[in-house]
């Protein structure tokens, strides 16, 4: 996912989920996972090229 939002020079924070208790519960399997700075969850697993779209137009 990381590579796929630099391929498109995409800014983004990585930060690792099971170093922080709250992330690890809240997303748990769902890794990689891309959200908001809002914390709106775009997508998961994999980049979704149509999720992307629709959350850097909106």
């Amino acid at each position: 996912m990381a590579r796929g939002l630099r391929d498109r020079g995409i800014a983004f924070e990585e930060v690792d989920v099971d170093a922080d208790p709250a992330l690890e519960e809240r997303y748990g399997e769902y890794v990689p996972v891309l959200v908001r700075p809002d914390g709106t969850e775009i997508c998961h697993y994999f980049l979704d090229n149509a999720a992307l779209r629709t959350a850097l137009a909106g």
